[in-house]
């Protein structure tokens, strides 16, 4: 009841329309004045509205630019194969290298902690660059690499790896390179069936190897004939011009920047190159080389090369016969003992067949519709190999290489191990397996007979010989050159030595450092000297050379390579056809005497085979390395990553 009575008290102040706010008072300390607008005079000078038209004019700019961009790099990946960006990216990293080393190419650089700093990165940046280019920079990459014993260190561990298998292209590219060839599908080409077809041949898909310019693929034939299908990577005919021509505008500057002489020898490095892209010259060079060894007795049953099928090849399509065999950077398989048949050789080597009877290939005709692997001559649990002298295998290469120089002018300048294979033959002897016939230079008879002299006059330490030859060839200091043509330091000449880095101080080591790398590029343009007398095949002899110096190196210095070389050099002046015969018979009896000196070399050889056997020392091919070393520390030139490592 209360409650009652005091909500009715109160309901009258809660209503709204009861409730007003009451006015408050404010005190004015002057008069009211009315609101007057300024006067114009006041205000300044009237301005212009901000209408932002600059921004606007490089926003759409920038959107022009960027549409124009995205255009042209879609036409590019999509027609052109990614060659306008390749080029640009090359340029690009051209420039910003070339200014890096312009500004800090010093003793104490401004944006470096060294030299040796400076070309760590620009080494990774090359490396990433051809990496990611792929095609023939990974090409370049390699023969880079092959010549990087007079490149900073830096730069030797960096392209050591170039050798690395190259990505391989799916199955759709490849096809579409054999429709384009052969105007046929795969199946029609070759006669062979993805699903199994009674009476067709069979082809894998997926590539064997992959390198920079084809990958290889494995097919038996509607005959029963294996066959690896090399297939130019489609991509590689769109880019081979721009990759050339960005190599000669980058070489021209670097070539004038640098101050040094080789720009003349890049027309030939990349006539070269491109020729390596033409299956067609493969194939040639492969038939030539074939009918050379079959005609040398001293190599015919030695040497294997791989037959060509003209009828299933073109210029981007190469197919050869299967080759069974053991690479030659695998020691272990090529030296453990032999768990194959008595009086039989290795699958598929001259007098045994591919396939045994009895394998469960012959058994089940269903299993032999994917390749075999034939390890049956490894024995249990793989633990055998070809049981084959490691000296017989060095002997045979450095034979082969040195006839190519010296007796037919015919040389294969990329011999690494994964262009041979190794088989063993019935009675128990290796035979070598040479493939990628593709990079060939051709020596003529009267630079043939220069080089045969220069190898000899190295080996005796005829200097006025080694002199009139060098200089012929615009070469400046002969002693530098002959150092770099055997692989060791030549002395006999004037060599001047330099005092070493040991007990300077940090910034003394500097300076050091920096006159070692002008002395380095001055050896270069002593070697190149005239650049317009200068033979362009030396540049893949060199190449040549130190790859076979490699193989022996890395098997262990099984053979004596210098002597074996210039043994060859000196016979070929007897031998070949295109001489007199009065200088032929000169030449015999400097044969002679020849073969007298070359004594002292075996002497120095079969010690080092003592040394190496008691575990006090490497072989003849270390020493020489050593050597190479310390003489080319003294001109700038650092020797310290092998050529394989990696």
């Amino acid at each position: 009841m209360a409650s009652a009575t005091l909500l009715r008290t109160l309901r009258p102040a809660l209503r709204p329309s009861i409730w007003r706010p009451q006015p408050r008072r404010y005190a004015h300390p002057g008069q009211f004045q009315p609101f007057v607008p300024p006067s114009p005079s006041s205000l300044g000078k009237p301005t212009a509205a901000k209408t932002y038209t600059r921004t606007r004019k490089w926003l759409r700019r920038i959107v022009y630019v960027s549409l124009a961009t995205g255009v042209i790099y879609g036409i590019d990946s999509q027609f052109y194969a990614s060659s306008l960006t390749r080029t640009a990216r090359t340029f690009s990293l051209g420039l910003f290298v070339a200014l890096d080393y312009k500004i800090n190419f010093r003793p104490h650089p401004p944006l470096a902690s060294s030299i040796a700093a400076v070309h760590a990165r620009t080494a990774e940046r090359l490396s990433d660059l051809l990496r990611h280019n792929g095609g023939l920079y990974l090409k370049m990459g390699q023969a880079i690499a092959m010549q990087s014993a007079i490149l900073p260190p830096e730069f030797q561990q960096m392209f050591s790896r170039m050798f690395d298998d190259a990505p391989q292209n799916g199955w759709k590219d490849v096809e579409k390179v054999i429709r384009e060839d052969f105007g046929k599908s795969p199946e029609e080409v070759f006669g062979v069936s993805f699903t199994g077809e009674a009476g067709k041949g069979v082809m894998e898909r997926r590539a064997r190897a992959s390198a920079s310019v084809a990958q290889v693929h494995w097919a038996r034939l509607q005959d029963g004939r294996e066959v690896a299908i090399k297939i130019q990577k489609r991509e590689i005919v769109q880019q081979v011009a721009w990759d050339l021509w960005a190599f000669k505008v980058v070489a021209w500057v670097y070539s004038k920047w640098f101050d040094i002489p080789f720009y003349t020898l890049v027309p030939y490095v990349s006539e070269r190159l491109s020729l390596e892209t033409d299956f067609v010259n493969e194939a040639d060079n492969s038939e030539n080389m074939a009918k050379l060894v079959a005609a040398e007795p001293r190599l015919r049953d030695r040497v294997y090369i791989p037959r060509v099928y003209r009828e299933l090849s073109s210029r981007r399509v190469m197919t050869a016969e299967w080759v069974e065999g053991v690479r030659l950077w695998d020691k272990d398989a090529i030296t453990r003992p032999w768990r194959g048949g008595w009086r039989e050789g290795s699958p598929g080597c001259r007098g045994t067949p591919l396939d045994r009877k009895g394998t469960p290939e012959e058994k089940n005709p269903q299993a032999a519709k994917v390749k075999p692997e034939r390890d049956y001559w490894r024995g249990y649990k793989n633990r055998g190999g070809l049981g084959l002298s490691l000296k017989d295998v060095m002997t045979t290469m450095v034979d082969l290489f040195s006839a190519q120089m010296f007796l037919w002018g015919w040389v294969h300048c990329d011999p690494h191990p994964g262009n041979i294979f190794i088989r063993r033959k019935p009675s128990g002897k290796p035979e070598l397996v040479l493939i990628d016939h593709g990079l060939y230079i051709h020596m003529d008879p009267g630079f043939r007979h220069q080089y045969a002299r220069f190898w000899k006059a190295l080996l005796t330490f005829d200097n006025r010989t080694l002199g009139e030859v060098a200089n012929s060839w615009g070469v400046n200091n002969a002693d530098i050159f002959a150092s770099a043509t055997l692989m060791r330091p030549y002395r006999g000449g004037d060599m001047s030595t330099q005092r070493g880095i040991t007990g300077l101080s940090k910034s003394e080591r500097a300076e050091r450092h920096y006159e070692m790398q002008q002395a380095m590029r001055k050896a270069i343009r002593e070697i190149l000297g005239d650049e317009t007398k200068w033979p362009k095949e030396l540049i893949f002899i060199g190449r040549n050379l130190r790859i076979v110096q490699a193989n022996n190196q890395f098997l262990g210095s099984p053979v004596n390579r210098v002597k074996i070389t210039g043994i060859w050099a000196s016979r070929a002046l007897i031998e070949s056809p295109d001489l007199p015969l009065a200088e032929k018979i000169r030449n015999f009896g400097r044969h002679l005497i020849f073969r007298m000196v070359l004594f002292t070399t075996d002497i120095y050889f079969y010690f080092t085979k003592v040394r190496q056997f008691l575990h006090l020392g490497g072989g003849m091919e270390d020493d020489i390395e050593a050597q190479m070393q310390n003489m080319a520390s003294d001109m700038g030139i650092e020797l310290n990553q092998n050529v394989f490592e990696g």
